[in-house]
C-alpha cells in the first residue's frame, strides 16, 4: 500500500499558496469587495458605545425612579344619583435619595396639603406617604414614605456640566407611561423660566435652571434627569406652555444642602428676605435711566425686608457691597447666607442711594 504522507504534505502546501496568494490579493486590493470582511467604522463603534451607556444607566437606576399619585373622591358628571367614589391618579415622578425612605420630587406635584398622597415603585408596591416638605423658594417637595428598603440614586455636581453634555430622563410621561425614558442634551445652563404641570396647577417662576432637549412632559415632573454615569444632575420640573423640545430641570447642587439636612434633622431651615423683584438688566436700565439691579415688585407682610424699611419701586443695587449684575445673584447671597446673619443693602429710592440693614429670618415651611 502506498503511503499518504506525500499527498498531506502537497495539500498543505497547496492551502498555504492560495492563504499567501488571498492576502496579497487583498493587500493590493485585487479582491472583490464582498468577499472582505466588513469592519465595524469608528461611528458604529461609537454609537454602540452610546447606546449601551444609556442602557446601563437605565437599568442602573429604573428601580429608584417612583410614580408619585393623588386619591381623589370624584363624582360621575353623567349621572346625578351617583355616590362619591376614590379614584387613584398619577400625577409625577420622584426619586429615592436616602435609605430612610426619603424622595425627591417638585413641589407643584404634591401642592395639595390635604390630599392623600401615594408612592408607587416600579416593581408596583405601593408605599404610604407619612411626611411631606414643601420648599417655599424652588419648586421642590421632599416625601418620606415607609419604606426603608428603598434604594437612592448618586447625586452628581450639576456645576461641571456643558452644554452639549448628554443627558436621560426617567419618569411617567402623560401620567400614564410609567419609568419613560428619554434622551438629551444639556441645551442652556443659568435658564430663567416661569415653569408647571397642568397636573399640579400651578406656575412657578424659576431662576438658574438647566435647559435640554430631553422629552420632558406632563408626569416627568419631579423625576431625575441623569449623566451617562448614572449621577443625578437635575431635578425635571416639566417644560415652558406650548414649547417643544425645551425642557428645564433644577440644578442638583441647589437640592443637596436641603436634602442632606431634612435627611439629619427631619426638617429644613431657610433664610429669606421677603421680597418679590424683577431684575433690571444694564440694557434696560440705561433705556430708563435707572441704575442695575433687582426691582421690588412686592414686600412679604412682617418679612425682614419690610421690618428694614424696603419699599415696593425700590431698586436693591448692592448686597454686602457685592454689586447685583445678574439674575441670581440676590439668590445665590440669600441660600449662602444663615438665619439671624445682617445684609447690608445699598437702595436707589426717588433717585437716591440709600443704606438699609436687613437681619435674615427663618422662611416659614409651607
Amino acid at each position: 500500500m502506498k503511503s499518504k504522507f506525500p499527498t498531506v504534505i502537497i495539500t498543505l502546501a497547496l492551502g498555504l499558496i492560495a492563504i499567501a496568494a488571498l492576502y496579497q490579493a487583498k493587500t493590493n486590493g485585487f479582491l472583490p469587495k464582498e468577499l472582505e470582511a466588513p469592519l465595524p467604522s469608528q461611528e458604529t463603534r461609537t454609537i454602540i458605545q452610546e447606546e449601551n451607556a444609556v442602557i446601563t444607566v437605565v437599568e442602573k437606576t429604573s428601580d429608584s425612579v417612583v410614580a408619585i399619585g393623588v386619591t381623589q373622591r370624584v363624582v360621575n358628571p353623567f349621572d346625578p344619583f351617583s355616590l362619591p367614589r376614590n379614584q387613584d391618579q398619577t400625577i409625577g415622578t420622584g426619586f429615592v435619595v436616602s435609605e430612610k425612605g426619603i424622595i425627591v420630587t417638585n413641589k407643584h406635584v404634591v401642592s395639595q396639603s390635604s390630599g392623600k398622597y401615594t408612592v408607587v415603585t416600579n416593581d408596583d408596591r405601593k408605599l404610604d406617604v407619612v411626611r411631606i416638605y414643601r420648599d417655599p423658594v424652588l419648586d421642590l417637595a421632599l416625601v418620606q414614605v415607609s419604606g426603608n428598603d428603598l434604594k437612592p440614586l448618586e447625586l452628581g455636581d450639576s456645576s461641571k456640566l456643558k452644554v452639549g453634555q448628554t443627558l436621560i430622563a426617567i419618569g411617567n410621561a402623560l401620567g400614564r407611561f410609567t419609568n419613560t425614558v428619554t434622551t438629551g442634551v444639556v441645551s442652556g445652563l443659568g435658564r430663567r423660566v416661569v415653569a408647571g404641570d397642568p397636573f399640579g396647577g400651578s406656575l412657578e417662576s424659576l431662576d438658574n435652571l438647566i435647559q435640554t432637549d430631553a422629552a420632558i412632559n406632563p408626569g416627568n415632573s419631579g423625576g431625575p434627569l441623569l449623566n451617562s454615569a448614572g449621577q443625578v444632575i437635575g431635578v425635571n420640573v416639566a417644560t415652558t406652555e406650548g414649547a417643544q423640545n425645551i425642557g428645564f430641570a433644577i440644578p442638583i447642587n441647589s437640592v443637596k444642602a436641603i436634602v442632606d439636612e431634612f435627611v439629619t434633622k427631619g426638617s429644613v431651615s431657610r433664610p429669606f428676605l421677603g421680597i418679590k423683584y424683577r431684575f433690571i438688566s444694564r440694557d434696560v436700565a440705561l433705556l430708563n435711566e435707572v441704575p442695575q439691579g433687582v426691582y421690588i415688585q412686592e414686600i412679604i407682610e412682617e418679612s425682614p425686608a419690610e421690618n428694614a424699611g424696603v419699599e415696593p419701586g425700590d431698586i436693591i443695587t448692592k448686597i454686602n457691597s457685592e454689586t447685583i449684575d445678574n439674575e441670581s445673584e440676590i439668590g445665590d447671597i440669600i441660600a449662602k447666607s444663615k438665619i439671624g446673619d445682617k445684609l447690608e443693602l445699598e437702595i436707589w429710592r426717588d433717585g437716591e442711594i440709600q443704606k438699609i440693614s436687613a437681619i435674615l429670618e427663618e422662611l416659614p415651611n409651607e
